[in-house]
This record gives C-alpha cells, sequence and structure tokens, in this order.
C-alpha cells in the first residue's frame, strides 16, 4: 500500500489501475434513481469493456445475491474476467476477501463503480483513500438513490481526495494515441457502441481515412 503522503499519479495508468466494480444487481437498481437504468447499464458495460481491452483487472462484489438484489446484470455478467466476491459487510474495503483480491492485482490506483453510490460504492472510495491507495469514483459508472444523494456522495468522496472520472476519459486516458494499434479497435469499437457523437465521428473519421479518395490523395 502507498503512503498517505505519496503524491497521487495525474494521470490513471493503465497498468497500475484495478477496477472494484460494486454490486451492479438488479435488485439494487430497483433502488437508483439518480440515473436511468439503461443509461447506467450501458455506461458500466462501456467501463467494463474498456478496462478488458486494456488489461485492467477487474474486482467484482455482489451482495446479498439468493435474498435480495440476484445475480450482476446480465449486460455485464459474460464480460468479467472473475466471479464476483459475494459479501455481507456494506463497506467491501472491511471485506478481506476483496481487499486481498485487490492487492493480488499489484495495482495502486484503484477505479469504483457500481451502486449504490451513497454507501457501497462511497464507503469504500473513502476508506481506501483513507488507507493511502489512489482512488478514483467512476461518477457516471455510479448511480443512487435520488439525484441529491448521489452528489453529496461524490461530493463527500472528493472531499477525502477521492477523485472523479469517467467511462470514456478512462479510456482516451489510456488510449493517448490513437496509432497504438494492439488496443486501437477493441478501443473504438467501445466508442462506437457506447461513445453516442463522439463515436459516430471516429467512425466517419475511420471510414473518410478508407476511403478510395483518401487513398489516393496519400499517394500523390
Amino acid at each position: 500500500m502507498p503512503s498517505e503522503n505519496a503524491s497521487p499519479s495525474a494521470l490513471i495508468q493503465a497498468d497500475d489501475a484495478v477496477l472494484l466494480l460494486v454490486d451492479c444487481q438488479p435488485g439494487l437498481s430497483l433502488a437508483a434513481e439518480s440515473r436511468p437504468h439503461q443509461v447506467l447499464v450501458d455506461n458500466v458495460t462501456a467501463l467494463v469493456r474498456t478496462a478488458n481491452v486494456f488489461d485492467i483487472p477487474v474486482v467484482t462484489t455482489t451482495s446479498a445475491t439468493e435474498r435480495f438484489s440476484g445475480p450482476v446484470w446480465p449486460a455485464i455478467a459474460d464480460l468479467l474476467p472473475t466471479p464476483p466476491i459475494e459479501r455481507h459487510l456494506i463497506n467491501a474495503a472491511d471485506d478481506t476477501n476483496v481487499t486481498e483480491a485487490l492487492s493480488k492485482t499489484g495495482r495502486s490506483q484503484i477505479l469504483i463503480a457500481g451502486l449504490l453510490t451513497e454507501a457501497c460504492v462511497a464507503f469504500p472510495a473513502m476508506s481506501l483513500r483513507a488507507r493511502g491507495d489512489d482512488v478514483f469514483a467512476v461518477a457516471d459508472c455510479c448511480a443512487g438513490i435520488t439525484p441529491e444523494t448521489h452528489q453529496l456522495a461524490l461530493d463527500r468522496m472528493a472531499a477525502t481526495g477521492v477523485r472523479l472520472a469517467s467511462w470514456i476519459q478512462l479510456l482516451l486516458e489510456w488510449q493517448l494515441d490513437w496509432t497504438h494499434t494492439a488496443t486501437y479497435a477493441g478501443a473504438t469499437g467501445v466508442l462506437a457502441d457506447f461513445g453516442g457523437a463522439y463515436g459516430l465521428a471516429l467512425q466517419h473519421a475511420r471510414d473518410m481515412l478508407a476511403s478510395p479518395a483518401a487513398a489516393l490523395a496519400v499517394h500523390q
């Protein structure tokens, strides 16, 4: 674990990041009204696909799977590299199975996303930050009970040193150079599916560069 006084890196490094995905389960989705459900699912799906493109380890947790919350969303179930860790503690940072899984990755920049922002996202984010980790909440991949309480939880996290990010910012941060061919197809594929107008613009640019007219211009 890094020192509490360590200066955090300005950028999130793909080779030093790990994603903690908390409680993306149907039962909890019913209580998350700060963001439309399908928008949240799409954002989290984009985040997990982005993590896979850039070889970011993903540690997933679930809670009350049999009694209330149900299994992880079908949209992401097949994208997860390892089975979820079932826990009964609200604060995942107090669960040794979770902290050991994070530690085993050897990564020091911890990204957190999921449900609900007010508790199961905020509590481990603040706790891990207090222990000296460099922690980021992927804000558009979280949802809370109301827009107000979601935002208050983000504000409280930020006040303790947890930094905020979005899935598309992370993708661009890890790609950084469009000539990095190893991740280009995967990154642009995620953007095409979930990036809205920006994804369409990238597709347009790609198609323009691949057109016969563009090829002719290159050779003139």
